[in-house]
């Protein structure tokens, strides 16, 4: 033992993996990787984790592993020394499957522990995370701030729809036509045919879901390289683009461009932004409080999506929002014609892993092509794509996609219909117990609730299958998928676990939602006990866990240290 400190992060030109020669960390550490068939001389490399989401449970992250690959040799060539280090890999349509989707938004969190333990307990220099389906690429964001280390964060593409029936067809057909089983009007048989052909080639879901706008939003926040979302998965622009990032993050390692000198402030107000002019979906809300909250931003993100949203048009309307694809946005230029067109209302100045302003991108990106992306004077509709509603239901705010609310009525007014859960309430679907112009209440199903948010989501893609959307409202504290469309509240704050007004509801109660006056109510209203579908003190496990930790959804849903129990009197 020679009693030096394992490393000396004062040392001038110091990496923070460089450990003082001749301590333990040196010598054990140089005994693993010696034995890995690194040479001694390459251990003093910067040292990048690669953060790879993969596995063999679906088609999203199917390509990552050689993604992986690429970054890996980019890494060594520009005289890093790259780590593959693997993290759980949750899937929406795979992960789901298990206690009502409950293991999926507390993903979201388990992999932001799993990046720290395995980044920060090995004390590596930088990290390139892959980021693929919803909760993974929030995750990385999160991670990220919390470290506060040079990130960069690679989207990994979105994937090919397929034909059916002589119709374009994607996996958003295949969700949306279980509510025609349910209705009747295609068989088992039919809707099997249908999934068979859905999906052509890796990558997240083909349409502005949650996935392709968290890829869009940490482009939009400068986390990624320019030109990054959305972007087909697997292709050789894709791999490119990986690449560089490669490169790039061993030059930010030795610039010491960290993630809190990207995700800042302003970078969050241009996230925001950029959701609202696209329609992104509902579920970005949390999430950006979410990465705000891990930066250690005082951000009250809800109110910031309700204070830009009085100057933000929607300019563009992909699916689900509109006919428009994904891959018609990738054509036109992607976020970086975004961001060129809403250039006036952002914060030009923000900074991007890039090195260079947001402005200074902007000068080279294609303008808006008027079609699929509109001009800031022609938009597709003179208001944002995601709206905040407040109001006696939800008096800490609630979210609606109204670019995706189609032809849905602007005052909706009607009887609440109170359903435990969306199997109950895709029973009464099938029964034809869900009647045109009531308001279909999901509720105890957020993330304390569950514990972690329960799905509402397939309700809802049933509903439309069946030919309701529109013809129904849905409000809900349970998990949303960004492929929703219809007159759909999500999270609603707060939660009814937190004994808010969405718990007093009853059926025949009369709920209002207003989107020009961005409100909604109830009446009666009713200050119920706190409602749950699951038993949040019950739990075991993870979810026990989750549920001891997780605080309001309003603010993220992240995870916080318990509060010290308060000591008797006289003690």
């Amino acid at each position: 033992m020679t009693g030096l400190p394992d490393y000396d992060p004062v040392r001038p030109g110091a990496l923070r993996s460089e450990f003082t020669p001749g301590s333990t960390r040196w010598a054990v550490r140089r005994a693993q990787w010696t034995a890995l068939g690194l040479a001694p001389e390459d251990q003093g490399r910067p040292k990048i984790a690669i953060v790879n989401t993969s596995s063999k449970l679906g088609i999203c992250f199917s390509h990552l592993d050689g993604i992986a690959e690429l970054v890996a040799e980019a890494v060594w060539e520009a005289g890093g020394l790259p780590f593959e280090i693997r993290t759980t890999a949750p899937l929406d349509f795979v992960t789901s499957a298990g206690r009502k989707a409950r293991y999926l938004m507390p993903t979201r969190d388990l992999i932001v522990n799993d990046v720290e333990a395995a980044v920060e307990g090995a004390v590596l220099d930088g990290m390139v995370c892959l980021s693929s389906c919803d909760k993974t690429t929030p995750a990385h964001l999160m991670a990220s701030a919390r470290l506060d280390l040079p990130s960069i964060i690679v989207p990994g593409g979105f994937q090919g729809g397929g034909r059916y029936g002589g119709c374009s067809v994607d996996i958003d057909t295949v969700y949306e036509s279980v509510g025609a089983v349910q209705a009747g009007t295609m068989t088992v048989g039919e809707l099997g045919e249908l999934a068979d052909s859905a999906i052509q080639g890796p990558g997240v879901c083909a349409g502005l879901a949650t996935a392709n706008t968290m890829h869009v939003l940490a482009e939009a926040m400068g986390m990624t390289l320019p030109g990054a979302a959305p972007i087909r998965a697997n292709s050789d622009r894709m791999r490119a683009l990986a690449a560089d990032a490669g490169r790039r993050i061993v030059e930010m390692v030795a610039a010491g461009l960290t993630a809190r000198k990207i995700i800042t402030g302003q970078a969050i107000e241009n996230g925001v932004r950029v959701a609202m002019a696209l329609g992104g979906s509902v579920n970005c809300v949390r999430h950006l409080a979410a990465v705000a909250s891990e930066a250690d931003l005082d951000l009250d993100v809800v109110a910031l999506f309700e204070r830009l949203g009085e100057d933000t048009a929607q300019l563009a309307a992909i699916r689900p929002n509109g006919t428009h694809q994904v891959w018609d946005l990738e054509r036109v230029g992607g976020v970086r014609a975004v961001l060129r067109t809403l250039l006036p209302r952002l914060h030009g100045d923000a900074l991007t892993v890039s090195g260079r302003t947001v402005a200074e991108l902007s000068g080279d990106a294609p303008e808006a092509d008027g079609t699929v992306l509109r001009r800031l004077d022609d938009p597709v509709r003179p208001e944002p794509g995601l709206l905040i509603l407040r109001g006696s239901l939800a008096p800490d705010g609630s979210v609606v996609k109204v670019a995706g609310a189609g032809t849905a009525r602007r005052r909706f007014t009607g009887p609440a219909e109170v359903f435990a859960g969306e199997d109950a309430a895709i029973a009464a679907l099938g029964t034809g117990d869900i009647a045109e112009g009531s308001v279909i209440v999901l509720r105890g199903m957020g993330p304390r609730g569950g514990p972690g948010t329960v799905f509402a989501a397939s309700f809802v893609a049933a509903l439309n299958g069946a030919g309701l959307g529109g013809k129904v409202a849905v409000v809900t504290d349970g998990e949303l998928s960004g492929l929703n469309h219809g007159l759909v509240l999500g999270q609603i704050m707060p939660e009814a676990a937190d004994g808010g007004p969405l718990a007093g509801v009853r059926s025949g109660d009369t709920i209002t939602i207003d989107l020009d006056d961005r409100t909604v109510d109830t009446v009666p209203l009713r200050h119920g006990e706190p409602v749950t579908s699951g038993r949040p003190a019950e739990e075991r496990g993870w979810l026990g866990q989750y549920a001891a930790l997780v605080g309001p959804v309003q603010q993220g849903a992240v995870l916080r240290r318990p509060k010290p129990a308060t000591p008797p009197s006289g003690h």
